[in-house]
């Protein structure tokens, strides 16, 4: 596609309509020179500086094209590498200053702030992956995702703990994933970010991957070879607030024309950060650009979308009178709404096998259901009820635990309401939260047989599921992004053991479509047992698609040993047991060591067979059945 800024490019950008504009807007290299092109309506001048005219803002001034607000030029001479800004003196009060550039496609690394010059050609070694992407993403495929923060999941210490490159990643990251068998990487947003401890969340470069860690093509290496690997790459992305550096997108043409100006709508609370006017077409036209980007250009297979609660609701975080209402008088943000709909209607039509997820902490309806049913148009919704529920009943003492049963039972109200992710993420083990495994109640022992409670209870739920990067080896510190995963804790029994619980749920949750092929369907899931407050254990069967019924998931919530447990069934023959939490291997006592058994016709928890089982002392057991 040309980078000529045709006038049906104006009029469908100053609609709110243009959502790829990345392709016209920004700076454009060919062999002789850039051609360079900005929105900034309110500037009375606008030149383009950077290394190729030594920062001279009278040697390339830019063109206004009509009253688009769009102003463009050429620099012969520029070439890949050199770094460049706009010089805007802005119609109001002659603001004036140098902003970097809102679509560029590579950023210097911080702390200094320029654009710079590059092209995005990569040779793509991915069609295999991108060929079978759509059948891998159906609702009714696995899905475990590894959620992972580049800067701190291996560091070098003998290099004055660096962070590991894209380049570096690409093995080392896809060898380790691949091998603990999750579907799914995660990353926490690598766009460029001014303060490295946002982790990405104060995003300034929408267009631009931080070059903390190397070149997009690098960034692109990364991705191929997950690809390769046979995992998709999820982006967390975030429309939904900005920082106010003074480079980037705030008072960008000495207007308020990026967020709004009104700090009741236009200042975040919790974030002291700048809220997008989803108001003004142009805005519109770069968020939604900025989501088909990396779609398009990194071949990315979905965007997980931050912070979505803050978008719908006017009143987020706002006290009474701190809040503007809509039009109708009401609380929800309508321009946000309606941009959101556009986000996924346009993801969904034009890029086949992605999905986009929503961290959605409300009781919003709808939010994963489609724009035609008055939804919001998402694919997924992360389950925050269902993590806040668990990990709070889970940090119990056993003792007290029958008395917060509903903490586990509540969520089959409403489990099949959205298509839920369960998602254990970076946000549980940070802020003096403790890691998931220090949460745990008990003594060493116990702390761990918990932890691979809360695993298997989340494998065997129905949704999707994420997991953050530690949690797999069951770190005692709480998640830092200035320092390594605790790595060397490996060399113990006790966390190689969790490792290995982690991986072997992930082998048996892909392997079995019981466990992923019903996640959204009610005929799905079906408890045995959820009324046992005494005994704090728990049962349930999950099905295929069909009705065949064929895991049965045992859940005891005390140490203590539950020997003879009978537990109904609704069919006869061998069940064998797939997993328990409580084998050697994994760290346990090895209390339960049957490797099958067999189904008697005697009636239990209102089923015509059962088996006969001991349950181990803060165990899971998951059995599958195999037939007469």
């Amino acid at each position: 596609m040309g980078t000529e800024l045709t006038a049906d490019d104006l009029y469908l950008f100053n609609q709110g309509r243009h959502f790829r504009i990345y392709d016209k807007l920004g700076a454009h290299l060919d062999r002789s020179g850039v051609d360079v092109s900005v929105w900034a309506p309110a500037a009375r001048t606008v030149s383009v500086v950077g290394d190729f005219n030594d920062w001279n803002a009278t040697a390339n001034p830019l063109q206004a094209r009509g009253d688009s607000g769009i102003w463009q030029g050429r620099v012969d001479g520029a070439v890949a590498g050199d770094m460049y800004k706009f010089h805007i003196v802005s119609r109001h009060d002659n603001h004036e200053g140098d902003k970097a550039d809102p679509l560029a496609f590579a950023s210097q690394t911080p702390p200094e702030t320029a654009s710079r010059l590059c092209k995005l050609d990569y040779e793509w070694r991915d069609r295999r992956w991108m060929e079978q992407r759509q059948e891998r993403a159906t609702l009714d495929a696995p899905m475990s995702i590894y959620e992972v923060h580049l800067g701190s999941w291996r560091r070098v210490p003998e290099e004055g703990n660096r962070s590991l490159t894209y380049l570096e990643l690409a093995g080392a990251l896809g060898d380790y994933v691949a091998s603990m068998g999750f579907t799914h990487v995660e990353l926490l947003p690598v766009m460029e970010h001014p303060f490295y401890g946002s982790w990405g969340y104060q995003t300034t470069g929408y267009f631009s991957p931080t070059s903390r860690y190397g070149t997009p093509q690098d960034l692109m290496y990364l991705i191929d070879q997950l690809h390769q690997r046979g995992i998709g790459v999820i982006l967390d992305w975030v429309p939904s607030h900005f920082p106010d550096d003074g480079h980037a997108l705030a008072f960008f043409d000495g207007t308020h024309l990026y967020e709004h100006a009104d700090p009741r709508r236009g200042l975040h609370p919790d974030w002291d950060s700048l809220i997008f006017n989803y108001e003004i077409p142009e805005v519109r036209s770069f968020l939604v650009s900025s989501a088909c980007f990396w779609l398009d250009k990194y071949h990315i297979d979905g965007l997980r979308v931050d912070a979505v609660a803050s978008m719908l609701y006017l009143d987020y975080s706002r006290n009474e009178g701190e809040w503007i209402p809509n039009e109708n008088g009401g609380r929800e943000n309508l321009a946000a709404i309606e941009l959101l709909r556009e986000l996924n209607v346009e993801v969904y039509a034009a890029f086949p096998g992605v999905h986009t997820i929503a961290e959605e902490s409300t009781a919003w309806p709808n939010v994963s259901r489609p724009t035609d049913q008055d939804g919001l148009g998402f694919g997924l919704k992360w389950d925050m009820g269902w993590m806040h529920d668990t990990l709070e009943y889970l940090g119990i003492d056993p003792l007290f635990r029958r008395d917060a049963q509903e903490k586990l039972t509540f969520r089959s109200v409403y489990a099949f309401s959205e298509n839920f992710v369960l998602p254990l993420s970076h946000d549980e083990v940070v802020h003096e939260k403790g890691s998931l495994l220090s949460r745990m109640p008990g003594d060493s022992w116990q702390k761990r047989a918990n932890l691979r409670l809360l695993f298997a209870w989340m494998y065997c739920q129905p949704g999707k599921k994420l997991l953050f990067m530690g949690d797999e080896i069951a770190q005692w510190e709480e998640w830092s992004h200035e320092s390594s995963i605790d790595w060397h804790l490996l060399g113990e029994e006790g966390h190689l053991g969790m490792q290995r619980w982690v991986r072997d749920l992930n082998r048996l949750y892909r392997s079995e479509p019981a466990l992923h092929a019903s996640d959204f369907e009610p005929t799905g899931f079906e408890w045995i047992d959820c009324e046992d407050r005494d005994q704090s254990v728990l049962s349930f069967l999950r099905r295929r698609p069909g009705g065949e019924s064929t895991v049965a998931a045992l859940f005891n919530f005390t140490p203590v040993e539950r020997g003879g447990y009978v537990l109904g069934l609704p069919e006869d023959g061998f069940w064998k047991v797939a997993l328990c939490s409580d084998a050697p291997g994994y760290g346990g006592s090895g209390r339960e060591s049957r490797a099958r058994v067999k189904a008697r016709p005697s009636e239990a928890h209102g089923r015509p067979y059962s088996v006969e089982l001991t349950l181990p002392p803060l165990g899971a057991v998951i059995l599958q059945r195999t037939g007469h």
